[in-house]
Formats: structure tokens, C-alpha cells, sequence
């Protein structure tokens, strides 16, 4: 019967690497005894959660970040993200195999290197790519023969052959495939998911060479329930494109639906709670007042992007990004003909946006649509407030710097009314009803109110 390494260095009967056959031995070895050392960069959404996978499985783990506040906080077991307790950062401390630095180059003590770096788009919508080449920067001096490199971030298809790569070994001196392992491994985290965690949720691995894609299976399936090796990173990179595409070009569809049908005054979300009845054929997308999220409203246009390169036109992405990138002007809109209708002008009012976060039930700010209807509603000369129990206060933001430091209302102090609030993200622990009695008119993106039986809601 093969072990471990034998499944990994043959396949079909015949040797499958170029690498040194006691190199990989050696480090498949250290995988099943749990004492090879891992290092994931960045700490944040993805990065966290994986660090923690790994270190509950018996693991040594390096959290490397760029921001000292970070670090401090996680040595002293203080989370920043809401559904990661200060609990669960004690008891990965205390097994003493946890350690978070800004010091990159603890990276040359690794086995691993699991890089989980944001990558936003620029201004022109294109790929910003200056996290992936600032980290492969600060990490490639310390690169030594036999480590794994990874890359979790979303991006387009060929960023780690044709960015990440050359940059590595430019650097290094040392080649991928040859002298160090290299592989692609789309992160599919999705926070405060209650059906679901970074274990549970089966996780794609691809690489351009028959060693890298076995050592980092290998690695994977010490802490994810299934990994599905793929042939090549860039396959790996397109597999993560295709999930969130699906996902934009559903949620635009079920955005123009909702425009249409209430023009007709149909109730959009009566309509998708009688369609998801049936039980194939058909699953259901929600509409609202925007997209937000580390995924969906960038991650589509990096496809977009690299297809210029081939002469092709994304047109199914591109209208949903515009569809969906409209709907915080048609939530403003809404607004104000609702307060018209109530003889209440836009320019001087008080409004009162309910959930900043991206969804609900996360302190998740990013690309959340709520701060583009703040910016609106402000440009229309309205004076806005917001409420988030999650959300206490602004922090510093790559995009909306203007609105840091802003504080979240507390309900039980407010005193007089709004002439509207509007509820965009619908935290399951908001009272919204008590919102409706804090207001004139209530609009609501998110069907968290029965508008059947409150005079004063409106659906957008």
C-alpha cells in the first residue's frame, strides 16, 4: 500500500517531479507529523480564520501583517472581527504554536506560505495588483529551496505564473516547479456563515507542476473537509471568477426585476419566496441596494480586465456591474419621491441609514453599497446619520476616507425623528419595527418589514 509520499511523488507508475526526491520526502514527512511550520500573510478576513484551521490541527503558525495594531491585538487575544471571539485568540495562544509578527522575514522558517492579500480594483476598474507585489517583495529575499508558496487572493487567470512567479524567483534566485513548490488555492471564506467554515467548505488547489499541486493538497487536506486539485493555477484562478460571476450576473437579473415589478406593483420578493418552491431548475437571488463585499462587485471586472488582452468584450459582466452599480441611486431616488409625496424636501432633512455593513450580521465594511447612499443623500444635501450595532465606528477605509471616525447613533438616545430611514443591511438583532416609529417613512432594501402592515414602509 502507498504512503502518503508515495501517492505523491508517483502517479500512474512513473516519477511526476524534477524536485530532489528526499527534499520532498522531507517535507510531506513533516505535513503528516504536523511539524512543518506555516506562515499566512495577511490577518484579516481569509487569513484569520485559515490561521486558526491550522493551528487547531497541530500546526506552528507565523501570522505575518503590515499593521502593527493588528499584530498587538492578537497577542493579547483582542479580536477586531466580529464573528472571532476573544475566546478562540486565547486558546490558539495558548497552545503556544501561534505566532502573529510584522517581521517577514520569519518567513524563511516556513514549510508554507500562504498568502491572503486584498486585491481591490483602481479607480479605472482595473486590477490593482500592488498587495500581490508588495508582499512577493518583503517575502522573496527569504525564499528558501522546498517551501510552498500559495496565493488565496482573487484575481485573474495567470496572476500567479505571470506576476507572482517571476517576481519569486527574480528575486530569490531560486526557481518554481525546480527548487521551490508554487500553487493557486482561491479562498472561499464567507464570514459569519452558519452552515459553514474555512474546514467545511471544499477548497479548489491548482498548480502548474505535478509536486506543487500534491504538496499543496496535501497541506489543504490536514484542516479542509475536501480539496479539488485542478490542472493548472490558472484554472484554479478561473474557477473563483466563475462563482462570484454567477453570483453578479444573478443579483443584477433579480435588481432589474425589482425595478420592473414595482412598476407593476409587484412585490419582487413575493415573487422569488413562490419561485424558489420549486424544487429544480431555479435557485433564488435577492435583490438590494447594492453589491458589497471583498467578492462580488470587484472580482468579476478582473475578468474584464485580462479578456482586452484576448480581443473579447465581457458584455453579460459589464451590465451587470452597471445594473448593480445603479442601485444605490435608485434606493435615492425612491427616497425622495417617497418623501415628496409626504411634502418633505430631500435638501436639509434628516436621514437615518440603518446597517452599514456589507451584509448582515458581519461588521464587514467592505464595498459596502451604504456608503455610496450616504455620499448621495449627503450630495443631495441631506443630514445622515447611521445605525450599526457592529459598526460602532467608521475605521479608515481605502475608499470613502471622508467618512472615518463617523460614529453609529445610538437608538435609545435619539430623541427626535427622521424624515427617513432606510434599512440596508438588516442585522437580525435590529429592532426594525422601533425604526419605523423613529421616522416619517421608512425605505427598505432588504424586505425586513412587513410593509403590508406598517403605513409608514416602503420597499426599494
Amino acid at each position: 500500500m502507498l504512503g502518503l509520499f508515495d501517492y505523491l511523488y508517483f502517479k500512474n507508475g512513473y516519477y511526476t517531479g524534477k524536485m530532489d526526491k528526499n527534499m520532498i520526502k522531507e517535507k510531506l514527512m513533516k505535513i503528516e507529523n504536523r511539524s512543518a511550520k506555516i506562515g499566512i500573510v495577511g490577518l484579516g478576513y481569509v487569513g484569520l480564520p485559515l490561521a486558526i484551521e491550522f493551528i487547531n490541527a497541530g500546526f506552528f503558525v507565523y501570522g505575518f501583517d503590515i499593521d502593527d495594531s493588528k499584530v498587538e491585538l492578537l497577542k493579547k487575544s483582542e479580536t477586531y472581527i466580529k464573528h472571532i471571539s476573544d475566546e478562540m485568540l486565547r486558546k490558539i495562544n495558548n497552545t503556544g504554536r501561534f505566532s502573529p509578527t510584522t517581521d517577514f522575514s520569519l518567513s524563511g522558517e516556513c514549510d508554507a506560505v500562504l498568502i491572503c492579500v486584498p486585491t481591490p480594483l483602481t479607480h479605472h476598474r482595473e486590477p490593482d495588483m500592488s498587495y500581490i507585489i508588495s508582499t512577493a517583495e518583503e517575502l522573496a529575499p527569504n525564499l528558501r529551496k522546498g517551501q510552498l508558496y500559495t496565493l488565496e487572493s482573487t484575481t485573474y487567470p495567470g496572476t500567479t505564473a505571470e506576476v507572482l512567479q517571476p517576481m519569486l524567483e527574480e528575486i530569490s534566485g531560486l526557481t518554481a516547479g525546480k527548487d521551490f513548490y508554487l500553487a493557486y488555492s482561491p479562498e472561499r471564506e464567507d464570514p459569519n456563515n452558519k452552515d459553514f467554515s474555512t474546514s467545511t467548505i471544499p477548497k479548489v488547489v491548482g498548480a502548474d507542476d505535478n509536486n506543487s499541486l500534491r504538496f499543496a493538497q496535501a497541506l489543504y487536506d490536514t484542516v479542509i473537509c475536501k480539496t479539488i486539485p485542478v490542472s493548472s493555477a490558472a484554472t484554479a484562478e478561473a474557477t473563483k471568477l466563475l462563482e462570484n460571476i454567477f453570483r453578479s450576473v444573478n443579483i443584477a437579473m433579480v435588481n432589474e426585476l425589482k425595478i420592473i415589478f414595482t412598476k407593476m406593483n409587484i412585490d419582487i420578493w413575493e415573487v422569488i419566496n413562490a419561485a424558489k418552491t420549486k424544487p429544480f431548475g431555479y435557485m433564488p437571488f435577492y435583490p438590494g441596494p447594492g453589491l458589497g463585499g471583498h467578492c462580488i462587485p470587484i472580482d468579476p471586472f478582473y475578468l474584464t480586465w485580462k479578456a482586452r488582452e484576448y480581443d473579447i468584450a465581457t458584455r453579460f459582466i459589464e451590465l451587470a456591474g452597471e445594473i448593480n452599480k445603479q442601485m444605490p441611486n435608485y434606493v435615492v431616488q425612491k427616497t425622495m419621491e417617497t418623501m415628496n409625496e409626504k411634502k418633505i424636501v430631500m435638501n436639509g432633512s434628516r436621514i437615518l441609514l440603518v446597517g452599514l455593513a456589507y451584509k448582515k450580521n458581519v461588521d464587514d465594511l467592505r464595498e459596502s453599497p451604504t456608503f455610496k447612499l450616504w455620499e448621495l443623500f449627503e450630495e443631495k444635501g441631506a443630514v445622515v446619520d447611521y445605525y450599526d450595532p457592529y459598526c460602532r465606528e467608521v475605521p479608515k477605509l481605502r475608499e470613502y476616507e471622508h467618512f472615518t471616525g463617523k460614529k453609529s447613533v445610538v437608538l435609545d438616545e435619539i430623541i427626535s425623528e427622521y424624515d427617513a430611514a432606510v434599512i440596508s443591511t438588516a442585522h437580525d438583532s435590529v429592532d426594525h419595527i422601533q425604526i419605523t416609529k423613529l421616522a416619517k417613512c421608512v425605505i427598505d432594501t432588504r424586505n425586513a418589514l412587513d410593509s403590508s402592515s406598517v403605513d409608514n414602509v416602503v420597499k426599494a
